[in-house]
């Protein structure tokens, strides 16, 4: 379990952002090529890219742009008709609009630090708290930052990166961009990861979301995190739409879970809420039991009914005792290893 992040940490591997930073974007140009001439790109260079990391191959540094260029490239195209989530919203963040989650193309950071109430195995952990968020869940506990894009101050990649390396001579172990939600700044975090260069050849990243990323998003990810530290809320759409107003969400979020699996480490963060152990931990549990039973399964008791949550009585408490003693043997049923 967490294979390849102690594999990194102990620089027996490095880290999978820094082997893209060395595999050939496959053109000495970018400019003027359609988005779907970069994809084909993209394609071609993930498909060298895995070659090396099965073969745990360091490449010699080439002159030219690499794989991470053309990753960022794409993430910018995609501002001008976003679908870095999968709500869709097509907002020309390039030209100033703003989707549902109220992020320009211009990030925001609300906080930047070296955090110790991450996970053990990730503590400290340099965590980047990005503003603005792709759900609006009635209970959110940072909704201060989440629920308004506006805060914080813009985001430059080149102090982002210089900031990672403070944290790292103050012990940092990864990388951790969360918010909100990281989503809506994909561009701005490869930008801080190439502006980082070959001093986060050990520095692993990691994706701390709430799993609703589009598929292209997921595409970029790819050859870039290290680790998806990533929740997974409902186990039905209703609690989804109802609390977190959000569409089709055990699709997307089951959907992006298995891709992930193949493509790095998770630490799947399931939250119990209150009377939602049959209709949301139950059903997770039997879905994770299915299809990734070795998975790291945090199940989380942290539950505080915050921001509006007091308009919805049915959760207006914390979970009962019987609740996460409940919670417990179900996991133990499932097999699961519960951290």
């Amino acid at each position: 379990m967490l294979e390849d992040y102690f594999s990194i940490l102990k620089k027996k591997n490095t880290a999978r952002h820094w082997l893209a930073s060395r595999t050939p974007a496959g053109a000495s140009s970018l400019d003027g090529l359609a988005e779907e001439e970069l994809w084909k790109l993209h394609g071609a260079a993930m498909a060298a890219w895995r070659d090396a990391w099965e073969a745990m191959a360091e490449p010699p540094l080439l002159p030219g742009l690499s794989l991470l260029d053309l990753k960022s490239e794409l993430a910018d195209l995609m501002l001008r008709d976003c679908r870095m989530c999968e709500r869709r919203c097509g907002a020309n963040r390039a030209g100033g609009e703003t989707g549902y989650c109220g992020v320009g193309a211009v990030s925001r950071v609300a906080s930047n630090f070296l955090h110790f109430g991450e996970e053990p195995e990730l503590v400290p952990s340099h965590t980047i708290f990005f503003s603005g968020c792709t759900f609006h869940c009635v209970y959110c506990q940072n909704w201060d930052i989440a629920m308004d894009a506006r805060m914080g101050s813009p985001a430059d990649p080149a102090y982002l990166a210089d900031s990672l390396r403070e944290g790292m001579r103050q012990g940092s172990r990864n990388a951790n961009f969360v918010g909100g939600n990281p989503d809506p700044n994909l561009h701005t975090i490869l930008r801080t990861i190439i502006a980082l260069g070959d001093d986060g050849r050990h520095l692993p990243m990691v994706w701390n979301s709430n799993m609703y990323t589009s598929r292209e998003a997921m595409d970029l990810l790819e050859g870039v995190m290290d680790v998806y530290l990533a929740d997974f809320r409902y186990g039905n759409d209703e609690c989804a739409y109802r609390y977190s107003d959000v569409s089709d969400y055990f699709e997307v979020v089951s959907r992006n879970f298995s891709t992930a699996h193949k493509r790095g480490d998770i630490m799947l963060r399931q939250l119990l809420l209150p009377g939602h152990l049959e209709c949301c931990t139950a059903r997770i549990m039997a879905w994770v039991a299915k299809n990734m039973p070795d998975v790291y399964f945090n199940l989380m008791f942290q539950f505080r009914p915050e921001y509006r949550a007091a308009l919805y009585p049915e959760i207006d408490r914390r979970p009962s005792p019987q609740e996460k003693m409940e919670a417990v043997e179900l996991a133990r049923r499932y097999g699961l290893s519960i951290y």
